[in-house]
């Protein structure tokens, strides 16, 4: 049993770099077998470990990436992703990237297909008709002429898809909690800031740690009283910023708090997802809906810099959808996107 998997096993705190690269290392030669991967995954999943075997366990995953082919930061540009849980909504955080977008923000938004919901932001984007960009080349093609775009799976480490290999015919969704508390850290992106709904079922304390020692930008971190890893209008929000400050937002502040869950139901069919998604960026979905995602598109507004109070934030915000540049975005980034090599994942 390779030491990654007993130190994880007997709690040993912290299982080191050094181990974590053995690790990787024998998962490259095909030394482990899959049952010894499986279990490495369950013991993650049912009980996520103290922070510096995380951060032990990121940095050795970061250490093995191919060099990049950006020299420079993508100044101003904001990531948002999210560590999925909670009540079931429609895809909040895709309609705030949008609407972020429109209203003059660069963002790049990163995610994955659904663990443990029915439609992830990557299955939306697909329906939708919206390709990942497949190299940092082409990320940056995208941002220049949209202002937004969906990063592939290139930005995540090879080893990801390595793991999934060595488990198959198994799949990585029983082991979706891990995923997708570890997945907003794992992503390789030159941005300035970062901005991550936290649900409950993940470990915000952990996460927290984990985002003051991430170098090279800015992790913002929300929560709300819901469970939720969205902001809320009829929530009790708090932003976990930067260097231990903290932002609550509290409901009818900075938008009217009325609205429940029942406002932000995900489509009833896949496929009716497009046309509901569209509504909503249109500003047809009902109120509730348009505030929530005005509110988390205001916090990239604020992340990025283009402004840095939040009711003018969400003023430019109700702007983006109130205009119909949200949705006009969105379908000329698809119609863009027909044209274009689909992203593949790593070989």
């Amino acid at each position: 049993m390779h030491d990654a998997l007993t130190g994880l096993l007997e709690q040993r705190a912290p299982v080191g770099r050094e181990t974590w690269r053995s690790w990787w290392d024998r998962l490259g030669d095909g030394q482990l077998d899959p049952s010894e991967v499986l279990a490495l995954l369950a013991s993650l999943t049912s009980r996520l470990p103290d922070h510096q075997t995380l951060r032990h366990l990121l940095d050795s995953l970061a250490e093995r990436r191919p060099a990049a082919t950006v020299t420079t930061s993508w100044e101003g540009t904001v990531n948002v992703v999210g560590t999925g849980g909670g009540p079931r909504t429609f895809n909040i955080s895709t309609a705030s990237a949008f609407v972020a977008a429109a209203a003059g923000v660069k963002v790049v938004k990163t995610g994955s297909r659904a663990y443990t919901s029915s439609l992830g932001s990557v299955d939306l984007l697909e329906r939708l008709g919206v390709r990942l960009t497949s190299s940092y080349a082409q990320t940056e093609d995208t941002l220049a002429a949209h202002g937004i775009a969906f990063a592939g799976p290139f930005v995540y480490p090879a080893q990801l898809t390595r793991l999934a290999r060595t488990v198959a015919p198994h799949s990585l969704k029983p082991f979706g909690r891990f995923l997708n508390a570890l997945g907003p850290f794992l992503a390789d992106l030159p941005v300035t800031a970062q901005v991550t709904g936290v649900s409950a079922a993940a470990p915000l304390d952990t996460l927290r740690r984990l985002a003051a020692s991430t170098p090279g930008r800015r992790i913002w971190l929300t929560t709300n009283d819901t469970g939720a890893d969205e902001l809320l209008p009829f929530a009790t929000n708090t932003v976990h910023g930067h260097q231990g400050l903290t932002r609550i937002i509290r409901p009818g502040e900075l938008i009217p708090g009325d609205g429940s869950f029942g406002d932000l139901r995900p489509a009833a069919e896949p496929a009716a997802a497009v046309d509901h998604f569209l509504a909503v960026l249109a500003g047809t979905a009902g109120r509730v809906a348009t505030h929530t995602v005005c509110l988390g598109a205001a916090a990239l507004v604020v992340a990025s810099g283009v402004r840095r109070d939040w009711p003018s934030a969400v003023a430019l915000a109700e702007g983006a959808v109130r205009s119909g540049a949200a949705h006009d975005l969105a379908r000329r980034l698809a119609a863009a996107s027909s044209t274009r090599t689909p992203a593949v994942a790593h070989a």
